[in-house]
């Protein structure tokens, strides 16, 4: 995977809340880059470059540039934190990646062919599961995605986790670490999709019931 996103960041040494929150107000972003058997280092970055980042899915699963004092430190996003009510991003974590080191961290699923998705032809509903995965792989084999192929999905098809295509060199953690086979994506009738709502429904009709004060 080539480089594409160049990350301006300053060290910083003022750590703690009170120093994060003087630096929100100037318009930046507090954050720490980890890893790679290096000690941590506190660094700030432009908000709004930031944000403008954020806004390509890619930026998530992908190998960073990060300049941070003149050097250039290769970086995946590894955490972030937002504000709860207010567009503002007040914390970001990046790890540093080693070449020879395989990294885990989450790439996107997309889902393609839904248009041609035979279930869906039939009058069935596409309902998908798992929005992302994570996968553990050497940095030069880092998808930006991993595409699911649902055009041949007939109605009570799916598609678990073994069953995605993984690029080579790529392999999803979940099932290395012998968690179960969930189904990733799936065709349903109509039918079945109405009365599994109904039945919803009447279950919180019931426990809504059975919680009220019976009335003298």
């Amino acid at each position: 995977m080539s480089d594409v996103f160049q990350i301006e960041a300053q060290p910083r040494s003022d750590t703690g809340k009170g120093a994060s929150r003087r630096l929100r107000r100037q318009g930046l972003v507090p954050g720490i880059v980890y890893g790679a058997r290096r000690d941590p280092e506190s660094i700030s970055l432009i908000h709004h470059e930031l944000a403008h980042h954020l806004e390509t899915e890619a930026f998530y699963s992908h190998i960073l540039s990060l300049n941070l004092g003149g050097k250039t430190q290769k970086v995946i996003l590894k955490d972030m934190q937002r504000h709860p009510a207010k567009p503002f991003i007040t914390h970001v974590d990046f790890l540093r990646v080693s070449a020879k080191e395989k990294l885990r961290t989450n790439v996107p699923l997309h889902f393609i062919h839904e248009e041609l998705c035979v279930g869906v032809k039939a009058g069935g509903v596409l309902s998908r599961s798992i929005t992302d995965v994570e996968v553990s792989c050497l940095p030069a084999d880092l998808p930006e995605f991993i595409e699911v192929d649902v055009a041949q999905l007939a109605i009570g098809d799916s598609i678990p986790l073994s069953g995605l295509s993984l690029p080579h060199g790529v392999e999803l953690t979940a099932l290395a670490g012998g968690a179960d086979d969930v189904p990733v994506v799936s065709v349903h009738s109509v039918q079945a999709v109405v009365e599994e709502g109904e039945e919803a429904e009447e279950a919180e009709g019931q426990a809504g019931a059975a919680a009220s004060p019976t009335e003298e």
